[in-house]
């Protein structure tokens, strides 16, 4: 059958409500763009880059309060120890390969340069995963010109997920992985805010895979559905961003990426030793513009803030399962296939 979401099956996870794209873009002026790498000649490349983009990109003057949390550290995320130091985001994020980290940061800083020439240092935030069953990933295929065309392609409204940018590559569960997004939108004593999720997948074993509490993956072993390899080792790794539009301050962010580990953990991620499971929060509830002067600030009550972990576990957990569902089979090098999760299946499964 074709390709869909997950709630295009009828498998609704959680309680709370998406927003309208049910994307991380639902949180206001948060953009993605993708640009997807695919070719056999000269070399096999299955591999890309998304951005995403917070205020719409006018961050140079209005940074974002943001955090992250590492729940395993087998991989890149560049940028953070200022961000642990700040407390806050002042330029896009990128998704790419665990190989090409350089020339992503590289270009970000010349993009960012080329529009505020009055930049004089930047430390952009690149985060990669490994894509090198499918891609010839020492064939170095991306360029900064696959970056820029990332950048100018990002904008709001529903996005692409699966077999697509940062995520062409990518393999989840032993199944095909890829980029997948979902959002919640949290009633607080405040009103409401939105909680957007968007994952760039590539860990976990077959076994462990869970589609809300079903045991889907030990249902579809090596038997019904082929796995990549002979042996699946444990590593892997995720990428997890989480963007809200409630007023929360650093220290608020990192409790809230830290809720991403629950996410992960119902659809079957474990953080084994050789994965990279590495998630970043930021918050544009509040505006840091304005030069010498103090910055009037808002922050939730933490006693409130409950139902904002719960849209990140929800999202989270939905957001990975979107990936997964979006992702299409992909052969890549050396004839290598890493196979779709079979969509007629997993609804006679979760409908037993």
């Amino acid at each position: 059958m074709a390709r869909a979401r997950l709630r295009e099956l009828g498998i609704v996870i959680g309680d709370l409500p998406p927003g309208p794209n049910n994307a991380i873009t639902d949180v206001a002026d948060v953009w993605v763009g993708h640009t997807t790498v695919i070719q056999d000649e000269p070399r096999v490349a299955r591999t890309g880059v998304t951005v995403v983009v917070p205020r719409a990109g006018e961050m140079f003057t209005d940074p974002c309060f943001a955090a992250y949390h590492s729940f395993n550290g087998n991989g890149e995320m560049t940028g953070i120890h200022w961000i642990a130091e700040s407390g806050m985001l002042g330029t896009p994020i990128a998704l790419t390969n665990t190989h090409q980290v350089g020339i992503v940061r590289d270009a970000l800083v010349e993009y960012e340069c080329r529009r505020h020439p009055a930049r004089e240092w930047l430390l952009p935030v690149v985060a990669e995963t490994y894509d090198g069953f499918l891609n010839d990933i020492n064939a170095f295929h991306l360029t900064k010109e696959h970056v820029f065309a990332a950048l100018a392609a990002a904008g709001p409204g529903p996005l692409s997920e699966g077999c697509v940018g940062g995520g062409t590559g990518m393999i989840c569960h032993a199944f095909k992985g890829g980029i997948g997004t979902a959002s919640r939108v949290a009633e607080t004593k405040s009103g409401p805010y939105t909680v957007g999720v968007l994952v760039q997948a590539n860990y976990g074993e077959r076994r462990d895979l869970r589609v809300n509490g079903i045991p889907v993956g030990r249902a579809l072993p090596h038997e019904r559905v082929p796995v990549p390899w002979q042996q699946r080792p444990k590593d892997g790794s995720i990428i997890i961003l989480l963007a809200t539009d409630a007023p929360l301050l650093p220290v608020q962010c990192r409790r809230l990426a830290q809720r991403a580990a629950v996410g992960l953990g119902r659809v079957g991620g474990m953080g084994h030793n050789g994965s990279g499971d590495i998630f970043l929060a930021f918050a544009t509830g509040n505006h840091l513009s304005g030069g010498d002067a103090p910055v009037p600030l808002r922050m939730l009550p933490n006693h409130t803030i409950d139902p904002l972990f719960r849209a990140a576990v929800e999202a989270v957990e939905e957001a990975i399962l979107n990936a997964m569902i979006a992702a299409e089979t992909m052969t890549g090098q050396q004839g290598r296939t890493a196979y779709a999760l079979p969509l007629d299946q997993l609804q006679e499964l979760m409908a037993t």
